[in-house]
């Protein structure tokens, strides 16, 4: 499980440094980004790497500084293969809480026993950043 936590806590990090790079080597290409409303298959790192600039940008301009993790599960699927569910915190530079939201993984370990994610599902970031927006508008 401490692997798996340090895993998050660089990607929190990487977030929070828009170090886009940085998360796209977090995940197994190809991989597979889900939500209610869309689906998102990743055969190249480039692109992947362009979508989270698209995240870096709103991050950045609507003042998301910090962003904190907390794993609430992990389920062992095969020795190498786990889910794990994760609830993201964002907060703006004086660590005031902007808003949560729920992110189910799944990871396998490549071939350097180095934990990739290789399918990302969102629960209800956009419903909880929509919210936080209109609050805020």
């Amino acid at each position: 499980m401490q692997q798996i936590n340090n895993f998050f806590e660089n990607y929190a990090r990487a977030l929070e440094q828009y170090n886009t790079k940085g998360l796209s080597f977090m995940y197994n290409i190809p991989c597979t980004m889900l939500s209610d409303d869309a689906m998102s298959l990743f055969n190249d790192a480039g692109r992947l790497e362009g979508f989270f600039n698209q995240g870096a940008t709103f991050y950045r301009q609507f003042g998301i500084a910090k962003v904190r993790h907390e794993v609430w599960s992990r389920r062992d699927i095969t020795p190498r293969i786990a889910n794990v569910k994760v609830c993201w915190r964002y907060m703006n530079e004086k660590e005031e809480l902007l808003y949560t939201c729920d992110y189910l993984y799944t990871m396998k370990l490549d071939k350097n026993d180095m934990w990739k994610i290789i399918q990302s599902i969102s629960i209800n970031e956009k419903e909880r950043m929509e919210a936080w927006q209109a609050q805020n508008a």
